[in-house]
């Protein structure tokens, strides 16, 4: 994933800053801090707060190995081996211990101290066994769940392993996923995907498809999360960027956006005040932020939190 990166007076703007360039919610990006402001005298902060960002990767679901014992037939495992050894121990001790009273009623003047120590350390010997069989297995499974939870938390995001699908075989899958889409929608489309290195672009052509835009694009936008989901994160993809339009109506959006943007900026260097718009998503705050950077003499920054977040544009 390409990082981008961004300089505030704060941290909590910079991140902001690059989510606006980036085009995603902040539970979809990672930072990576470059810098900090350090305080300066009289409570004043000297230098920028300095970061970079990136979307963040689609995490592959692990695998749980599953230990399974047979409980009945066939093998068993070496701590009901165990188990099983001790309990004939056990049953022999307590035969010997019921069986003891009555030697000792006709057998009392005969009893010796030989035939004590013997039957004491015979009752030793089975509790000795039967505990070191239980902290055996205790041992054993303490070993193996720390060690469990040890490669789990030592995992990073730099220690996945690399993604083996190719770009062609995501676009495939969102290929086959909207096609089914659209026609539990009832509607009737051609889908294509265009393939440029790591960006795959899937569009859907056809008549009737306003369902699947919904108000301001919102459907739209869960439409695409579903895509996601089912191309990139099923196979395990956390390289390529995936996006769907509808009918044109993200071209037609951005381009409406764009002199929108244009207009505003007019408007702004003429009267030298800045002016605050309306509520927008994150990808439609990017595309205002990029036609805005090539503006001269204002500047864009976005204030608030989603669904409210905003852009202020202002002099520069």
């Amino acid at each position: 994933m390409e990082w981008v990166e961004t300089t505030a007076k704060t941290l909590d703007a910079a991140r902001e800053a690059a989510l606006d360039q980036l085009g995603v919610a902040a539970d979809e990006a990672e930072f990576d801090v470059i810098e900090e402001p350090r305080p300066g005298l009289f409570g004043r902060v000297r230098g920028e707060a300095r970061l970079r960002a990136r979307v963040r990767p689609a995490q592959v679901r692990p695998k749980q190995e599953r230990r399974r014992t047979k409980r009945s037939g066939g093998t068993s495992t070496e701590s009901d081996a165990s188990t099983t050894d001790a309990a004939p121990a056990r049953r022999s001790s307590s035969k010997r211990a019921a069986a003891a009273p009555a030697v000792a009623d006709d057998t009392r003047n005969d009893t010796t101290g030989a035939e004590r120590d013997t039957a004491a350390t015979t009752t030793t010997d089975t509790s000795t066994s039967v505990t070191d069989t239980t902290a055996d297995t205790t041992a054993d499974t303490s070993t193996d769940t720390t060690a469990d939870t040890t490669k789990e938390s030592t995992m990073s995001h730099d220690d996945r392993p690399e993604s083996t699908v190719t770009p062609d075989e995501v676009g495939a899958a969102a290929v086959a996923f909207m096609e089914g889409l659209t026609s539990a929608f009832g509607a009737t489309g051609t889908v294509d995907v265009r393939v440029e290195g790591i960006e795959l672009d899937v569009n859907v052509t056809g008549s009737e498809l306003g369902l699947l835009v919904g108000p301001g694009g919102r459907t739209l936008n869960a439409v695409q999360d579903l895509a996601r989901v089912a191309a990139q994160r099923r196979l395990g993809d956390h390289e390529t960027r995936l996006r769907i339009d509808v009918a044109g109506y993200r071209e037609r959006r951005e381009a409406a956006l764009s002199a929108f943007a244009r207009d505003v900026a007019e408007q702004v260097r003429v009267s030298g005040t800045a002016r605050s718009l309306e509520p927008m998503t994150s990808a439609d705050r990017k595309v205002v932020h990029d036609v805005l950077n090539e503006e001269e003499g204002v500047s864009s920054r976005s204030v608030g939190d989603d669904p409210d977040r905003r852009i202020i544009v202002e002099p520069s």
